[in-house]
């Protein structure tokens, strides 16, 4: 007989496609888990009869209470408890936070038990720059959100990492090649699965490629680094004025957009007033 896993709360990553990514700790840990906590205890079903294991189940996602969540962790000081998401490591765009940190608040052990993520699987795909990089996860649904949360990162020297659906990726990629300009990206989808993908190209031509088209899957958008710091060009200018006079007085809008792109004034406000409204 297996010895008993320590009580506490065990966050445990599972495959984001091909069940062997499975590593053996994370196996002998839902094999020995008092119980477990899924996304979707169907999906997660398949994965224990994978590995031949019978462990009670109970649902845990974003609309878990702060009731039931406290029922668990009251269970944690005689329980061992795992945490899985549908696919990759939990918490990452996934629910958890707040029942780690109800954990550690009541004194209780946390373990991890690392393993995929596909975000990290994306970006050793996509040939751009990894020695730093922002995970923003999913973009707003709504495209003023969108555009928003686009334009509060378009300054960051760093690769950007989204996640996106088929039905919003042509929304998204047109609405990051505007605010961003023209960038080097790759669109992987299907990581670790028989038909996996990295297409890579600018924002420009992904955007064209991915139109009229919605491919099925997880996908994962990478948008590598701006260029070198310099002078921006008039069409980047043109672009974020664009964007920030579609909400914004014209002198408000150029002191935005002289602030982000590290130009005068000056030249935002003139530019500003020569454009179409």
């Amino acid at each position: 007989m297996s010895e008993r896993l320590s009580p506490g709360l065990h966050i445990v990553a599972t495959p984001i496609g091909n069940l062997g990514d499975l590593s053996p700790r994370a196996a002998d840990t839902l094999r020995r888990a008092d119980r477990i906590l899924a996304e979707d205890t169907r999906v997660t079903a398949k994965l224990l009869a994978h590995i031949g294991a019978k462990v009670a189940m109970n649902r845990y996602d974003d609309h878990t209470s702060s009731e039931e969540r406290d029922r668990i962790v009251g269970r944690l000081g005689d329980e061992a408890i795992a945490l899985v998401s549908d696919a990759g490591t939990p918490l990452i765009s996934d629910p958890g936070y707040k029942l780690v940190r109800a954990a550690r608040m009541a004194g209780h052990s946390v373990h991890t038990v690392p393993g995929p993520t596909a975000a990290v699987a994306a970006l050793t795909l996509a040939g751009l720059p990894t020695d730093r990089f922002l995970f923003i996860g999913f973009l707003p649904a709504k495209d003023k959100g969108r555009t928003d949360a686009i334009c509060e990162i378009a300054g960051v020297r760093a690769t950007l990492v989204i996640y996106e659906s088929g039905p919003r990726l042509a929304g998204t990629l047109q609405a990051l090649n505007h605010n961003l300009g023209d960038r080097d990206a790759a669109i992987a989808r299907e990581l670790t699965k028989l038909h996996e993908e990295c297409v890579v190209g600018t924002l420009s031509e992904l955007a064209e490629r991915y139109a009229d088209a919605q491919p099925k899957g997880e996908i994962v958008v990478i948008v590598g680094p701006p260029g070198e710091a310099g002078e921006a060009s008039d069409t980047e200018l043109d672009a974020a004025l664009d964007e920030a006079l579609s909400r914004l007085s014209p002198s408000r809008a150029a002191a935005e957009v002289a602030e982000r792109l590290k130009i005068p004034r000056k030249r935002a406000y003139a530019r500003a007033l020569e454009r179409p409204r």
